[in-house]
């Protein structure tokens, strides 16, 4: 069996200082002082409420750690509502909140493919909650219910180590069969959809890409030998090939733009041309949580303009769902690229078996 690269997980606890009164959206134009989303005149009643509750909220998040943690900073700042967080993979995500179900020890769970939170519905795992600043968001970015709600929208991309490309004289993969050429064995690296939202988005998007769930089965067969290592983040493939550990990396394009921004050039980034699939990164409420009515100040928040645009100022380079937000420059044109007709329903419903079936046909 291929070794999945397990790390230890990085697990940080950011305990913001209460402030008294609203904070200051500084550098959001069009919110007022202290509003959770949208403009200063529709500022959720379930902050006003949070505001009274001296609890501290955990966030269980699925962004990388530089966004994480100013996304708590930021939070507490404009609600003074004081939290914490510890950031995982969605897959591990889904894991604890499934083992801790009897005695849930986060509230929110923040990031990561909503295909993931379908799951964590069917499982009874979530708490609904429509927040008003829901109404902004397209449908297909939320669940009708409200059990999940889409912050960012982005794509599956391709990254490619300039040098290794070079000498080995060939050009970056611009379709799924082009991973299969023989000078790519054991020059592949991807995540496990096991432990990561991003290799399940993958590999979900492969088999929609191949018209028939058996004929996509085939080509993850012929793709593993050329996989040098399945690793527990979606986000670490990028690096890899950066660093020349690695000639490809399957990964979500935002990450690959934030390791190019972060000054690794050598990285060339390129989408399947036969398609490709995308994730909307999400949030929800973690069913019989404690401080359910913070939870629901926090949902508020990250569906506001302020948390939206943070990304941004921390190199995460999605696109946003809040249509006043104003996105990052660098995110990639989703009109110029053949994305499949993601169903995120479908995703999340057959992912654990899809998982399975990859653990026992392909990762044997």
């Amino acid at each position: 069996m291929k070794k999945s690269w397990i790390g230890k997980m990085a697990t940080i606890a950011l305990t913001a200082t209460l402030f008294a009164g609203c904070g200051s959206n500084a550098g959001t134009s069009n919110e007022g002082t202290g509003s959770t989303g949208g403009n200063s005149t529709d500022k959720p009643a379930a902050t006003e409420q949070a505001k009274k509750n001296n609890g501290k909220l955990t966030v269980y998040i699925g962004f990388q750690e530089d966004h994480a943690m100013k996304a708590i900073e930021l939070f507490t700042k404009e609600t003074g509502i004081q939290a914490e967080m510890i950031r995982m993979s969605a897959g591990e995500i889904l894991a604890k909140v499934r083992a801790e179900k009897d005695n849930p020890q986060a509230s929110v769970w923040y990031g990561g493919p909503a295909d993931t939170f379908v799951q964590a519905v069917e499982e009874d795992l979530l708490e609904p909650y429509v927040s008003p600043i829901a109404a902004k968001i397209d449908a297909k970015y939320k669940d009708p219910n409200g059990y999940w709600t889409g912050v960012y929208v982005g794509a599956v991309g391709i990254a490619s180590n300039k040098e290794f490309l070079e000498k080995n004289n060939l050009e970056a993969p611009k379709t799924w069969n082009d991973l299969l050429n023989p000078k790519l064995k054991g020059e592949i690296v991807m995540a496990s959809p096991a432990s990561s939202g991003t290799a399940y988005t993958a590999i979900y998007s492969i088999l929609k890409v191949f018209g028939d769930e058996e004929k996509g089965f085939d080509y993850l067969k012929q793709l593993h030998p050329q996989v040098q290592q399945y690793t527990t983040s979606g986000s670490a493939p990028g690096r890899m090939v950066g660093l020349g550990e690695a000639g490809i990396g399957i990964l979500f394009a935002h990450d690959i733009i934030k390791y190019q921004e972060e000054g690794y050039d050598n990285l060339v980034l390129t989408f399947p041309e036969d398609g490709t699939g995308y994730e909307t990164g999400s949030i929800g409420i973690i069913k019989n949580s404690k401080n359910q009515d913070l939870a629901q100040a926090f949902i508020d928040w990250a569906l506001g303009t302020s948390a939206q645009e943070l990304g941004k100022t921390v190199g995460s380079f999605q696109n946003v769902t809040n249509p006043e937000a104003v996105g990052p420059e660098q995110a990639v044109d989703m009109s110029q690229i053949n994305l499949i007709d993601y169903d995120v329903a479908d995703a999340g419903s057959q992912r654990q078996r899809i998982i399975d079936k990859w653990n026992a046909e392909v990762n044997k």
